[in-house]
Parts: C-alpha cells; sequence; structure tokens
C-alpha cells in the first residue's frame, strides 16, 4: 500500500511540474527577475567594489529581461493569454526563444561587467547603479503611470 502511495505521488509531482512548466512557459518574466531595493547614495557608498559589481549586474539582468515587453506589460507573472494573444504553439515558441536569447546575452553580459567594470570608479559604480535603479522605476510605473 505504501509503495502505491508512494509511486501515485511521485506521479503527480511530475504531472504538476510538466503543467506549472507549461504555464511559465506563456509568463513575460517572473518576480525573480525584479529586483526588491532601491538604493540612496549613502547606502552604496558603505559597500565595497564587489559588492556594488553584485548590484550593477542585478538591475542590468531586469533592465534586459523586462525592457523589451514594456509595451505590453510591466508586471511579472503576466501570461500571453492575459493580454489578448493566443497561447498556441508559435507564440510560446517565439517567446521561449526570445527569452533563451536573453540568458544568453545575460551570460555575456554579465561576463562582460564581471571583468571590466571592476576597473571603473567606485563613483561612477554608485551612480550607473542609481541610474539603473531611476529607469527600474520608470520601466515599473508604466504607460499608466502607476506601479
Amino acid at each position: 500500500m505504501f509503495r502505491l502511495l508512494s509511486i501515485s505521488f511521485f506521479f503527480f509531482i511530475i504531472a504538476h511540474s510538466a503543467i506549472a512548466q507549461k504555464v511559465n512557459d506563456a509568463v513575460f518574466f517572473t518576480q525573480k527577475k525584479q529586483i526588491t531595493r532601491f538604493h540612496t547614495i549613502s547606502d552604496l557608498e558603505t559597500l565595497k567594489k564587489g559588492e556594488l559589481i553584485k548590484l550593477y549586474t542585478d538591475r542590468v539582468e531586469e533592465i534586459m529581461t523586462i525592457l523589451p515587453f514594456i509595451s505590453l506589460t510591466n508586471e511579472a507573472g503576466v501570461k500571453l493569454s492575459d493580454i489578448g494573444i493566443k497561447e498556441d504553439s508559435r507564440h510560446l515558441k517565439i517567446l521561449k526563444n526570445g527569452t533563451e536569447s536573453t540568458e544568453k546575452n545575460l551570460e555575456t553580459t554579465k561576463e562582460v561587467i564581471e571583468e571590466l567594470v571592476p576597473y571603473a570608479d567606485t563613483e561612477k559604480i554608485i551612480w550607473t547603479i542609481l541610474y539603473f535603479e531611476e529607469i527600474i522605476k520608470k520601466m515599473r510605473i508604466g504607460v499608466n503611470g502607476s506601479f
């Protein structure tokens, strides 16, 4: 009985994850791609260069991930069907290819940032992070002017 219950539970988990993956295929971007905190100059001035570069990279990632969809949505978790786009194989494939392409570009961009940005003056890194955060705030406000 325990064995049958274990096998049934295992297949339930597999089926559930397959369905969840299908839903995620139709999502433009997720909340995990968004930063959770904005900073002040004094916040950033207390951080070491390595910490600043991590913040820098996170902000570039959000901008590169969300900006292509800003005319469609600025909210995480929005699916194609939520804005009236049919979730057919063609649209899902286009979205998947776009997401994969962005992820590859992000990997390369992260390498560039990690290798070259440490040579920048700390003050310039701080100002760039603040600039990126302003862009992100504007992206989150969206075309209707609300967060």
